[in-house]
């Protein structure tokens, strides 16, 4: 097997390996500390952990051997407002600071850019390393657009940048989902950027307002590396897909036990195939009668198939984040964990689940990786 699992949490970033065929955990960094994403390279291999302090502020560090050692790198950073300026939150009507809150997102850049890094972070900016992280700059095109000032917080007080999806065949060509700020779309690597959540809906508005894309809530985004022109997005309102690289939305409706949640994984190589992690829908945020189980779709959305074998069936409070599930290059290992430190590992593609450990601190991001 030559991948790894990457799991970052509350206490922590660890490491699992296939070991005799056995998963084993083989790394443990930062014990103690908030690691809130991680990211390993598959250009180069190295690996990027964003650690969250706290009062102390936020931290990147690098490490070019696997996780045994690290190296503290640049961390993005917010220029000072123009004078006189003060941007409001519309929802809440606070200042809207210029400051790093989060780092929520760490993306590489294309085969084509091999030292570039994109990050999202809170409160809704996008940042590019070309450096390996060691400087950052802020995309401003996207930053000072009038219509960033609409966005507001989804489960955070701030807006956040959490998804990113580079075109595989075209590095220039992205799209980034913002909660609460919709999707939006470059052609030119970020020197212009136009508003592609059409067909989304935010309920918890006012009916008139429901459509409006620029307060849409994607809870997560991803697309499909074969056939990138199809996208799938976990939204606050359930599951929307799109078949024109994320320009346009249609929501998939009747899914059983629901299609709310944070979590989706495509597979690498079927854009009909797609996995998410059901919840109870809003406030409760946790497994449908306290039953965890998987949604997987094969024909587009058209069904789903309830995936539980392996899973806790009685009693189960898990909560799985948006960065917490994440896929293999060939499509049949899944892994994924949650905030009560449960990690699960399948790989028959969900048909059936293992508990690789119950006792990690509460899990923000789970990565399945080159090994190094």
């Amino acid at each position: 097997m030559d991948h790894g699992i990457l799991v970052a949490t509350r206490k922590g970033l660890f490491e699992y390996h296939q070991v005799n065929g056995a998963w084993s955990l083989v790394h443990r960094s930062f014990l103690g500390d908030n690691v809130i994403i991680a990211m390993r390279d598959p250009r180069d291999g190295a690996t990027y952990a964003a650690l969250n302090h706290g009062h102390f502020g936020n931290k990147v560090h690098r490490s070019v051997d696997g996780g045994q050692t690290w190296s503290e790198v640049g961390c993005p950073s917010y220029p000072a407002p123009p004078e006189g300026y003060e941007p409001r939150q519309p929802e809440e009507g606070t200042p809207a600071e210029w400051r790093l809150k989060l780092i929520w997102s760490l993306v590489p850049g294309g085969a084509d850019e091999p030292r570039r890094i994109w990050c999202g972070t809170l409160p809704g900016g996008l940042f590019v390393s070309d450096d390996r992280g060691d400087t950052w700059s802020l995309n401003e095109p996207l930053w000072r657009d009038p219509r960033r000032e609409q966005w507001f917080g989804g489960g955070a007080d701030e807006p956040g940048l959490h998804s990113i999806c580079i075109r595989p065949t075209d590095s220039k060509t992205m799209s980034v989902a913002v909660s609460c700020g919709g999707v939006w779309h470059t052609q030119d690597g970020g020197e212009s950027w136009t508003l592609a959540a059409r067909g989304m809906r935010a309920e918890f508005l006012p009916p008139e307002r429901c459509g409006d894309e620029n307060v849409q809530d994607p809870h997560f985004m991803v697309q499909c590396p074969s056939d990138p022109s199809r996208c799938w997005v976990q939204h606050h309102n359930g599951i929307f897909r799109s078949d024109d690289f994320g320009h346009s939305w249609t929501e998939i409706t009747d899914v059983s036990p629901s299609s709310f949640g944070f979590a989706v994984a495509v597979h690498p190589h079927d854009p009909d195939t797609a996995w998410f992690i059901p919840g109870v829908h809003d406030e409760c945020r946790i497994p449908v009668d306290g039953a965890l189980c998987v949604t997987r779709t094969r024909d587009g959305g058209e069904s789903f198939e309830q995936l539980r074998s392996g899973l806790p069936q009685h009693d189960a409070w898990d909560l799985v984040l948006r960065h917490a599930m994440d896929i293999c290059s060939s499509g049949q290992t899944l892994a994924f964990g949650s905030t009560t430190g449960n990690l699960w590992v399948t790989e028959s593609g969900g048909d059936a689940w293992e508990q690789l450990s119950s006792t990690l601190p509460p899990i923000y991001c789970v990565m399945i990786v080159p090994r190094s």
